[in-house]
């Protein structure tokens, strides 16, 4: 793993997230994103409240930045697909989290901005 990109590799590699704040998406309370790092990129499944299940790919940007893209079956059987740019950080409490913004490039329309946070193991 290159070291600049390192930091994030420990920040993210085998970790569980949950949302913090995300008004204008679909993940929610219940919606559990577990990650993977293999040098400078990086996967994810979820599933939970409204997805039933979801995945991502992208890549490292930077020394705390990544960008990712989407995509999601809903448990209304919706298929929908975006893409997000976020940064890594970390909180009070030494959690790792990450605010992403966002956009829908297939199934709905629009966009926001999302948090997340390190779950406790």
């Amino acid at each position: 793993m290159p070291t600049s990109f390192s930091p994030i590799g420990e920040r993210l590699h085998n970790r569980r997230f949950a949302v913090a704040n995300n008004s204008q998406g679909l993940s929610g309370a219940g919606t559990v994103f577990h990650y993977q790092v293999e040098g400078d990129a990086i996967s994810s499944t979820y599933q939970g409240g409204r997805i039933r299940t979801g995945r991502q790919v992208g890549r490292v940007t930077g020394a705390d930045t990544v960008e990712l893209l989407f995509q999601c079956l809903t448990t209304e059987g919706e298929l929908l697909a975006g893409w997000s740019r976020g940064t890594v950080g970390v909180d009070d409490a030494g959690r790792t989290t990450l605010a992403f913004v966002w956009g829908w490039l297939s199934g709905a329309t629009g966009g926001g901005e999302s948090n997340y946070v390190e779950l406790s193991v």
